[in-house]
């Protein structure tokens, strides 16, 4: 088994569509994951036109290069936030609209329905992004948070993706939230809430993207062998811990990139991820699919980066064994 290789474009956004490809390809990648921005991947364009999604394909293919997932993530995340001015940069013009909050709520849940008909004319079967969340600001429980409050989020998350997910099964598409802070799970047991919200309803899983738990203090690893059925990604992204007693995990509102922060992100392989044990916890629970390097790290330039994470996730990826190594001792070999 060898899982295909891919880059997500998320980071790459502000260069054409066909730029990337080629880099994608020249940088040694099997396949691309593409943003639903930039040009990359345009959801209304992509139902307009009827030769958008084949025109798309025919750049991959004359590349040599594989999508196995589209990604929504910036539209995600005003499915259930609380809108505000910082949500203006990340959307369409036509789901910003007027920029009434319930107004760009029902935009992006429209515009998240198109992604996954689009998807499907596009022939891929697994959206990634984002939900947001109408309770994060309740993280640390001061002023206290009475149970309704987070039961509130949780069924807001029921109501407004129930119908997303809908139109997800009519079109034989998954969606894939990637855990993150932000979202309605950002770790294990909210995640298991989401789950129970929707009642486990199988449009709905996760991608796995591990340097969001492990800042956290969440094992990567825990997170796979808890929902081995619902891996429907996998992002190779990593972090690492910086800790020194000046700034703490939240950081002090100093961004990414500022040398003062308690964590960052990383390049795979130069962060604080085990991916030893993610393959072989990937290996057990029968996951096949790509595995999408996410590429950030403020500290790299990024076409070195991306280029180097290649080649470290493929000569990282292995497949199981179909055997015990000592199984040349069996009764049964006699």
């Amino acid at each position: 088994m060898s899982r295909p290789v891919t880059l997500f474009t998320g980071q790459w956004a502000d260069l054409p569509f066909t730029d990337m490809v080629q880099k994608t390809s020249g940088f040694g990648y099997d396949g691309i994951e593409l943003a639903c921005w930039g040009d990359h991947f345009e959801v209304d364009k992509a139902l307009a036109e009827d030769d958008y999604c084949d025109k798309k394909r025919q750049v991959l293919d004359d590349a040599g290069l594989q999508c196995h997932a589209i990604s929504a993530h910036l539209v995600g995340q005003a499915v259930l936030d609380r809108i505000d001015e910082r949500h203006k940069a990340i959307l369409p013009e036509y789901v910003w609209g007027d920029g009434d909050p319930e107004g760009v709520n029902e935009r992006a849940i429209e515009e998240l329905k198109n992604t996954a008909r689009a998807a499907q004319k596009f022939g891929v079967e697994v959206v990634n992004g984002f939900t947001g969340s109408s309770i994060w600001h309740l993280l640390y429980s001061f002023p206290p948070v009475p149970p309704s409050m987070i039961d509130a989020g949780f069924d807001l998350l029921a109501e407004r993706f129930n119908p997303i997910l809908d139109v997800f099964g009519e079109c034989g598409v998954r969606f894939a939230l990637e855990v993150h802070p932000t979202e309605i799970a950002f770790d294990i047991y909210t995640a298991e809430r989401a789950l129970e919200a929707l009642d486990r309803r199988p449009e709905f899983g996760f991608n796995f993207d591990p340097s969001h738990l492990i800042w956290q203090g969440v094992d990567p690893v825990q997170f796979l062998r808890r929902f081995p059925d619902r891996i429907y990604h996998v992002h190779i992204k990593d972090a690492i811990v910086t800790l020194d007693g000046t700034s703490g995990i939240n950081c002090s509102h100093l961004n990414f990139g500022d040398a003062r922060r308690g964590w960052d992100f990383r390049s795979p392989g130069r962060g604080g991820v085990n991916f030893e044990e993610i393959i072989r916890a990937l290996n057990d629970i029968g996951y096949n699919g790509p595995l999408s390097i996410e590429w950030e790290d403020s500290g790299m330039e990024r076409e070195f980066g991306a280029a180097e994470a290649c080649e470290f996730t493929k000569k990282l990826d292995f497949s199981p064994s179909t055997r015990a190594f000592d199984s040349a001792f069996d009764d049964d070999n006699d």
